[in-house]
């Protein structure tokens, strides 16, 4: 499974970066808000950074503006993935921008028929988000077994993004469904890493290792 950090703080994209396990970036609005700088500056800075697939959304609600959005997106780099909202426009901006070579990622996707239906109209990309599932008292989890299953009863080759990642079981969980990518935020990554019997097990062996007569370093 893929690992992709959802944020915009190409500090976060670095660090993830030396640690060796980053595979692509996803944003949104919000993400890109937060940083506080002009949206060229803040995409330039991420796609120097990553080599893997960059999300990048559109903002417009009708398929004509999401298709320019799109376009012009794509300009910025080779690895650049368009986002666009799973509603009917988005479908048919889907289409349009897949025909043309244009990688896309549905967003905002909370059930397994709005997956199929992006599958259906070309994504390259389903963006269901759990967490979001889990704060109405859904299951999240399950809606990504269930896309999973349909995506693998009919050989279907667009890829499952689990999104709106909260915790590392999310991750785990994701993993052990076979979803092709997870992405999360950089708190969430950071925590994969951890457990305290590693740290304990460290802990031991430098105390141990105090003992031990002419090191050698």
């Amino acid at each position: 499974m893929k690992f992709f950090l959802d944020t915009a703080d190409i500090d976060q994209i670095r660090k993830a970066n030396e640690w060796g396990i980053l595979d692509g970036v996803t944003t949104n609005p919000t993400l890109i808000s937060k940083t506080g700088k002009p949206f060229m500056e803040v995409v330039k800075e991420i796609l120097k950074e990553v080599d893997g697939p960059v999300s990048l959304e559109t903002v417009s609600l009708d398929a004509e503006g999401m298709i320019k959005e799109g376009r012009m997106l794509a300009e910025l780099g080779e690895n650049v993935v368009v986002k666009i909202p799973m509603t009917p426009e988005g479908m048919k901006a889907v289409q349009v921008l897949e025909s043309e070579g244009i990688p896309t990622n549905v967003t905002l996707v909370f059930s397994p028929a709005q997956a199929l239906i992006a599958a259906k109209a070309g994504a390259s990309y389903v963006s269901p988000f759990v967490g979001r599932v889990d704060d109405v008292s859904g299951e999240g989890m399950k809606l990504i077994r269930e896309v999973k299953e349909i995506f693998t009863n009919y050989e279907i080759d667009t890829q499952i993004i689990v999104a709106s990642v909260r915790h590392p079981m999310h991750v785990v969980e994701a993993a052990l469904i076979g979803a092709d990518i997870c992405t999360m935020p950089f708190s969430v990554m950071e925590k994969l890493f951890k457990h305290p019997l590693t740290d304990k097990g460290i802990e031991l062996f430098l105390k141990d290792w105090e003992k031990v007569p002419e090191k050698p370093f």
